[in-house]
């Protein structure tokens, strides 16, 4: 039995190989050499979507938000400090529902903010409104 975890880089999305015990280790990417890890949400497209949600071995916490919404602009402070507290056990991503419309239809997003969170590609919680950081890293210290 092995204790590798797959993690994609935020950067050029390789998925990277790395032993589980190294994921505090402020491990780089074995391609593009940037690290896996920043302590900043990753900004989604429907690429990059598609491979964190499907390939990393760590759940992938997702930011449903869109520009014009007021909740989610004052939550926004709130997701960087919970990613910053979360890394590397977590990713913590964002994707603009405005670009990215028919991803949110395709997970039925109503509301905005709405977080969801995915393990193994598929979703495992889901949270909808704006959440202060307290809250937020308490629900996703125990999400489902």
């Amino acid at each position: 039995m092995t204790d590798a975890l797959h993690i994609v880089c935020p950067h050029c999305l390789a998925a990277n190989r790395l032993p589980a015990h190294r994921i505090s280790d402020q491990p780089n990417c074995g391609r593009c050499k940037q690290p896996l890890f920043s302590g900043h949400p990753v900004e989604l497209d429907a690429r990059a979507f598609e491979t964190h949600v499907g390939r990393n071995d760590i759940p992938v916490v997702v930011d449903f938000w869109a520009p014009w919404c007021g909740p989610c602009r004052s939550m926004a402070p709130a997701f960087i400090e919970a990613t910053r507290r979360l890394e590397p056990r977590m990713r913590l991503a964002k994707l603009n529902t405005e670009e990215h419309s028919a991803l949110a239809g395709r997970y039925g997003i109503r509301s905005i903010p709405t977080l969801v969170v995915f393990m193994g590609g598929r979703e495992v919680a889901r949270q909808s409104g704006a959440l202060d950081a307290s809250s937020l890293i308490r629900w996703l210290s125990n999400p489902v």
